[in-house]
């Protein structure tokens, strides 16, 4: 994921987050048209909702926010967030610290 990522966001994290997966192994994952219904998607491919810490290759699904209705996804990597760009948190940018909206997060055992 992070050796595909933009300096900033391209407003493509679906897309983005998707290849990763595609990239990283067997799973043959859809196209997403939003983000914030990606969940559904990642069940189908074998991905379950976990409540604990992030691990590697955890998929986080971030509802919308006024402004920005497609809402966000991003994978972890261990260490840091990336979607469409390396973020410095989960959330993606500071209106979406500010209101920290409801997220699940997805993991692939």
């Amino acid at each position: 994921a992070k050796s595909h990522a933009q300096p900033s966001s391209t407003g493509n994290c679906a897309r983005y987050v998707t290849e990763a997966i595609r990239a990283g192994g067997r799973l043959k994952l859809p196209n997403t048209r939003l983000a914030k219904d990606m969940g559904r998607t990642l069940v189908n491919a074998g991905f379950h909702l976990v409540y604990d810490q992030p691990h590697a290759g955890d998929v986080a699904v971030i509802q919308n926010i006024v402004g920005h209705d497609s809402g966000h996804v991003c994978i972890y990597d261990g260490q840091q967030w990336i979607s469409d760009f390396v973020q410095r948190t989960m959330y993606p940018g500071q209106a979406y610290r500010n209101i920290q909206p409801h997220y699940e997060l997805f993991r692939h055992d």
